[in-house]
């Protein structure tokens, strides 16, 4: 079974966070818990990339 609609989901869910992460970073006053929040979200979805990616 191929993975790849789900790997193509998760990489562009990975890229709006990105976005999310770099347009909060840059606000004059940053929200660090939604930063922290957005970044453990991105982890997971990036561990879950590699995951589906290389099959044990």
């Amino acid at each position: 079974m191929s993975h790849e609609p789900r790997i193509r989901s998760l990489r562009l869910r990975h890229a709006r966070l990105d976005d999310r992460i770099f347009d909060e970073d840059h606000r004059p006053l940053p929200d660090h818990s939604v930063l922290r929040r957005l970044k453990v979200e991105k982890l997971r979805i990036k561990e879950e990339i590699e995951r589906l990616s290389h099959p044990a």
